[in-house]
């Protein structure tokens, strides 16, 4: 059986103190979304059905200081002017996958269909929330196929400065022969708000490495990778994290003008797309077994225009997963 654990950590915000004290988790749910704060502070919107974006996705991603880290969705003509493209691809903080059997979900060409909630949103022990859906990978044919599907647990903890979201997702199918394919946009992305943007706004790019902007992070493997930067004179920003215990690590997919994309899939096309004797990588989904997928998501604020404390973040993400470290 192949294991890829899909854990997805959303934390707003860090300090030594966090571990002391929890905001509770509330959910207000209407068609096709649901609305999540921490305490009294918005923290995300879950939408998993709507006409134009035929997958589920986050938007209006929200640090602790009030500032909202992802682009506007639909993106604003004035706010985001020079800087209006794919609103339909890029809707805020998303999973999805170029090449899925041969279909592109990533480019909204196939489906990801919310079958059901298969627990309800609800206030958990702990101040913690939870649901879990099932979802439906189909092609757009006349019927649909159904290629896979997802079963997918999202649990939250918001601690004192820190906001946590663990997903659990599994993928299975009854199929022969589906695959993810080789392709840059495949895996977890993010499209930052235009604001903290490298080439509209004030942000940096870095990764554990100590690559800075996307000439020094893209294609390259990273245990993470930062995009923030400089809004009320504070840092304001995400980290997007991987699971360690992956099938591979990821590459980064990195533009200054946005967007920050964990692929553990795009072997050729993250580190030789112009060589024709490297020839493009599949990764099996084989039928009847269940196959896991992991990566984190850390949204911060600092009171200062400093970065916060990134191994620190790193660490309480691999606590928040069950890895000591």
């Amino acid at each position: 059986m192949m294991r890829l654990g899909l854990v997805v950590v959303l934390a707003c915000g860090f300090s030594s103190a966090h571990a002391q004290e929890n905001s509770a988790v509330n959910f207000t749910v209407s068609p096709g979304k649901i609305i999540i704060q921490a305490g009294e502070k918005p923290f995300a919107i879950y939408v998993y059905d709507e006409p134009v974006i035929p997958r589920p996705y986050f938007c209006q991603i929200m640090a602790p200081n009030g500032v909202q880290v992802t682009r506007n969705h639909p993106p604003d003509p004035v706010k985001d002017a020079d800087n209006l493209d794919h609103p339909d691809f890029h809707p805020g903080a998303w999973l999805a996958f170029g090449d899925l059997g041969g279909a592109d979900f990533w480019r909204n060409k196939a489906r990801v269909r919310h079958v059901k909630f298969v627990t309800p949103p609800q206030e958990g022990p702990g101040s913690t929330g939870q649901f879990t859906v099932l979802n439906a990978y189909e092609t757009k044919d006349t019927p649909p196929k159904m290629l896979c599907a997802e079963t997918c647990t999202y649990t939250f903890h918001p601690l004192k400065d820190a906001w946590f979201l663990t997903a659990n997702s599994q993928f299975r199918t009854t199929m022969d022969g589906i695959t993810f394919g080789d392709q840059e946009e495949m895996g977890f992305g993010v499209r930052m708000a235009t604001e903290l943007s490298v080439k509209h706004g004030s942000g940096t790019i870095l990764n554990n490495l100590g690559g800075v902007d996307e000439n020094g992070t893209w294609g390259k493997i990273a245990d993470w990778c930062s995009y923030s930067g400089i809004m009320n004179n504070q840092r304001t920003g995400l980290m997007l994290l991987t699971d360690p215990r992956n099938f591979r690590p990821s590459w980064f997919h990195t533009r200054n003008y946005g967007l920050l994309v964990a692929n553990p899939f795009g072997k050729k096309a993250m580190t030789a797309p112009k060589d024709d004797a490297f020839k493009p990588d599949t990764t099996p989904l084989p039928k009847d077994t269940t196959f896991r997928l992991g990566f984190g998501l850390c949204v911060f604020s600092t009171q200062n225009d400093q970065p916060p404390d990134y191994l620190k973040l790193n660490i309480e993400y691999l606590k928040h997963i069950g890895i000591e470290k």
